[in-house]
């Protein structure tokens, strides 16, 4: 079939309103532009304007279901239309995750523009997104965002020079989910390693010393000038202003991340699951607390128990499937000394927590248990 007949199908199908015609109408637009593109023949510049047109008006009407499978389809494809692709990257962040992360079609100008004006879930996407240039690097440090700057600290194939990851490194005195990716960065320099030292923890100061071969003797020493200047309240002769890891002070920081996201809206039962993965414990405490209405002290003791059907209630509470908990309770035993306890018996006891009640019972049931434990 030729292009023409195919494209005359397709406007016989676009007269329809119903949602199946719609997303065949859609699948065969992706169908024809795919073919011509794999055959080095694509539409002629009046079919493609037509076909441009038709997708931005189904994209614009369609369903949600219909608009996330369009980009993943789409998230590859260098021929898709500008205006449509960063339609859909403006879309819900699940929508958009496909399209930020992978495709061709954005340019640096649109991803700062994300920046800009997209959710602080889109900016995080942004800066995850593999080889990230140096211009859009620029935009997100002049944000100081903590959340995007973490995302981009763990972005290894991203164009971050030593100007840059000074910058950041410079951050991660306040900032202090900074540190751990930043000791793992790739870019991290000798120089920049000693500095970021200063404000990490033992595990990671262990890893930078046998990473960077760094003098035991004169790490410790500069630590305990650090240490003294800052009791005296005076300023260490370092290279810059520096800091000892303060666990108020990082709580702190984690609650108001926490705090900040929960306002967006951007607050969410999967980012539990996210923090977990990237090592984040407390971020965890905080996020659960948040998202159920609980206090901290409860979730704390709720993952140090010997009862995983806690953590399974609060979890339940908060939307979380019943499929997704083994993944959460093994993450949480991996960051918390093998706590919940209990062993593999009361992990699979506790599937009984997402019973068909609730979340509302479920969170009752969680802060009854907990004050009872």
């Amino acid at each position: 079939m030729s292009q023409a007949a195919q494209t005359a199908a397709l406007l016989a199908l676009a007269r329809s309103r119903e949602p199946e015609d719609r997303e065949r109408l859609l699948a065969g637009i992706v169908d024809l532009c795919e073919t011509g593109e794999a055959e080095g023949k694509p539409a002629a510049p009046e079919i493609q304007v037509l076909l441009d047109s038709i997708f931005m008006t189904l994209v614009v009407e369609a369903e949600r279901e219909i608009r996330q499978r369009l980009a993943e389809r789409l998230a590859d494809a260098a021929w898709a239309p500008s205006a449509l692709v960063n339609i859909l990257a403006l879309d819900e962040i699940e929508i958009a995750r496909p399209i930020i992360a992978r495709s061709p079609v954005l340019q640096d100008h649109d991803l700062i523009r994300l920046l800009v004006q997209a959710t602080l879930e889109h900016q995080i996407e942004v800066a995850r997104r593999p080889g990230l240039r140096a211009p859009v690097v620029e935009a997100i440090l002049s944000q100081s965002e903590p959340a995007v700057l973490t995302a981009l600290a763990g972005n290894a194939s991203a164009e971050i020079n030593q100007d840059a990851m000074g910058r950041l490194v410079a951050q991660a005195k306040e900032v202090v989910a900074l540190r751990s990716p930043l000791a793992r960065h790739p870019g991290l320099s000798p120089l920049l390693a000693e500095q970021l030292y200063l404000w990490v923890g033992r595990a990671l100061r262990e890893a930078l010393t046998g990473r960077f071969d760094l003098d035991p003797a004169r790490m410790q020493a500069a630590v305990d000038e650090a240490t003294h200047a800052a009791h005296l309240g005076l300023q260490p002769s370092a290279p810059a202003a520096l800091a000892i890891e303060d666990e108020a002070d990082r709580e702190e920081m984690e609650a108001a991340l926490v705090e900040k996201l929960d306002a967006a809206g951007q607050l969410r039962p999967g980012y539990l699951l996210r923090v977990l993965r990237e090592g984040r414990l407390p971020l965890f405490v905080f996020a659960m607390a948040r998202l159920g209405r609980f206090d901290v002290r409860q979730v704390r003791r709720a993952i140090d128990s010997n009862r995983p059907e806690l953590l399974a209630l609060a979890c339940s509470a908060v939307g979380i499937d019943r499929s997704v908990f083994p993944t959460i309770l093994e993450h949480v035993r991996q960051l918390n000394g093998g706590r919940p306890g209990g062993g593999a018996e009361a992990a699979r006891r506790a599937s009984g927590a997402f019973g068909p009640f609730r979340p509302d019972i479920a969170a009752m049931a969680f802060r009854q248990a907990v004050s009872a434990a």
